[in-house]
């Protein structure tokens, strides 16, 4: 039986290895070097024993603790003082010293325990420098067993308790407490100790916690009866060694493997929200630029509709008095009445007509074109503002203190800060709202138009599209229709006067539609596209972070499942144990 469950053991741990090794690629493709490192570290102490790692304040007793359970001075065969570097010490047939970096030794010793086990003893939590920090961390996602020793006389230190978050929060080990130095209390003070680490530790998540209250001095004295190292070795020997330790190390590291996974993945969920609110923001400005259009266009439709009803009851009524005053009775009277007053005549009447058809139809054309301009261009600089209002407020779901995807977050950040600033600036500046394909800039409105600014320019642009084409029209039919009345005479046919008025009239408002809706609409659809085209970057991030995010998720759901399949067969080894 233990023959086959050491072959289950290898052959789990390949497998395993072949995760985390896929696991590792993940996340250096994520670009998250910290967490590249973590898998990394996991990956290569994957076939080393279960670990121990000794965790706590200076002066608290770590290292005559870690002397004491492995029954030899260990800790006094390195030359630097064990408060000063991380010490790995692991099993070997001679004591031998190996200096990794100047920070972190690897010691080699004979010890019995070793055999199934590794300890790490570490600097006091508060006296971590960046470096040890750095490391200690390093070692607790491979660890199997956090150890935190305490000084019995005052286990309440904060640096310890705050460190033990960390464990908790980010990688969910295993932890019992050591009260060390235990000969120096009295037996119901130490008592109460006990009771205040228990509830403490409660309170930080941790249930049922393991308390034990030892002395290094009465152990190495060989009072073992009273030194309180025989209920931490029974621990041990019943929850950790005698055979059980590979597959508690195996499990483990299963466990820290999904634990990553895990955090990926609610990076992932962040990174996907985002991404979510992102293409909806997106979505939602196209799709108020095009309801703005719209309200935009319906208000070029009244406006065009308001000038053609006032072209048509100026040019009618004209057209009426020119009707009357043709027939042979009225230009009779004319031609008689001319003898005696020369602005009676027909050409003095003719003149009246004709005076009378330019400035009705430009005093009525222009008042309908304020009160038509004024609600068109609110319209349109409505459309601008609308969006402005969408970039400044648009949600924020992935944040650059997101542990797995803060690099994304910033990235995503600065685009959105880049569109922010450049629609702002856009906004500002009048050439972004003029218009050379319906204004010309030889029009007498440019002037105008260029001492304007930002929004404001867009009044100007409307106002002199409108008048520029009512004044361009309404004047060739002041020529066309005063050639035509130069030719009126007494002898010229009445009907033939009052269809080529007709046709000229029709002409003219043909022409007054077309040029003001269309070139209005265009205008328009141009202001638009040009708000449309202060997107370009964020869309290339959408499409970017769309395609990446969709690749994550598959690559991350095989990892995941892959995880979640060995660790059911794991329980089912475990079983046997």
């Amino acid at each position: 039986m233990a023959e086959l469950l050491n072959d289950n053991l290898r052959n789990l741990r390949v497998q395993l290895d072949e995760i985390i090794k896929d696991l590792h690629r993940m996340t250096v493709g994520i670009g998250n070097e910290s967490l590249a490192e973590t898998v990394s570290d996991l990956r290569n102490r994957i076939n080393e024993p279960y670990m121990f790692v000794v965790v706590g304040e200076v002066k608290a007793g770590k290292s005559s603790f870690v002397n004491a359970l492995l029954e030899s001075d260990v800790c006094k065969v390195a030359p630097d003082p064990c408060t000063d570097t991380i010490q790995q010490i692991l099993y070997g047939e001679e004591v031998e010293v190996i200096g990794v970096n100047p920070h972190l030794k690897k010691i080699y010793t004979p010890s019995e325990i070793l055999k199934e086990i590794a300890i790490v003893d570490t600097p006091g939590t508060n006296t971590i420098s960046e470096h040890h920090q750095e490391i200690t961390e390093g070692f607790i996602p491979a660890s199997d067993l956090i150890v935190f020793v305490f000084e019995a006389k005052n286990p309440y230190r904060q640096s310890a308790w705050d460190f033990l978050d960390f464990i908790r929060d980010e990688w969910r080990k295993k932890v019992i407490f050591v009260l060390q130095q235990k000969d120096l209390m009295e037996p119901d003070d130490l008592v109460i100790n006990e009771q205040g680490v228990f509830k403490y530790a409660q309170k930080k998540g941790v249930n049922q916690a393991k308390v034990f209250s030892v002395s290094a001095k009465q152990e190495l004295k060989g009072e073992k009866d009273i030194s309180g190292y025989l209920d931490l070795r029974k621990y041990v020997s019943d929850n950790i060694t005698g055979g059980k330790a590979p597959v508690l190390k195996l499990d483990n590291n299963i466990s820290t493997s999904i634990n990553i996974s895990d955090r990926i993945n609610d990076g992932l969920r962040k990174r996907e929200e985002q991404l979510l609110s992102d293409k909806n923001f997106r979505k939602d400005v196209t799709e108020t630029l095009e309801k703005q259009e719209k309200k935009s266009n319906y208000q070029v439709d009244l406006l065009t509709e308001n000038i053609l009803s006032t072209y048509d009851r100026v040019t009618n009524e004209i057209g009426d008095e020119l009707n009357q005053g043709l027939s042979f009775v009225s230009v009779f009277k004319k031609a008689v009445a001319s003898i005696f007053n020369r602005k009676a005549s027909t050409n003095g009447w003719i003149d009246d007509l004709k005076y009378r058809l330019e400035h009705e139809l430009k005093d009525q054309l222009t008042e309908k074109l304020n009160t038509g301009v004024n609600d068109l261009t609110d319209s349109v600089s409505q459309m601008v503002s609308m969006i402005d209002l969408k970039i400044k407020s648009n949600r924020t779901v992935l944040r650059g203190s997101d542990e797995i995807f803060s690099h994304i977050a910033n990235k995503r950040n600065s685009v959105m800060d880049d569109l922010r600033e450049t629609f702002n600036q856009f906004m500002k500046r009048s050439e972004n709202f003029e218009d050379d394909e319906v204004l010309p800039s030889d029009q007498n409105f440019s002037p105008n138009i260029a001492a304007g600014s930002g929004l404001a320019v867009i009044g100007m642009v409307i106002a002199g599209v409108a008048q520029g084409s009512v004044m361009d029209i309404t004047g060739g039919i002041f020529t066309a229709v005063g050639v035509l009345f130069a030719g009126i005479t007494v002898g010229v046919g009445r009907r033939k006067v009052l269809g080529a008025y007709a046709k000229e009239i029709d002409k003219g408002r043909k022409k007054l539609e077309s040029e003001v809706d269309d070139k209005l609409k265009l205008y328009v659809n141009n202001i638009k596209e040009k708000v449309e085209g202060n997107f370009k970057e964020f869309d290339l991030m959408l499409e970017h972070e769309e395609e990446q995010t969709r690749k994550i998720s598959v690559e991350h759901h095989k990892i995941a499942t892959r995880l979640k399949d060995m660790k059911g067969v794991l329980e089912k080894e475990l079983a046997q144990v």
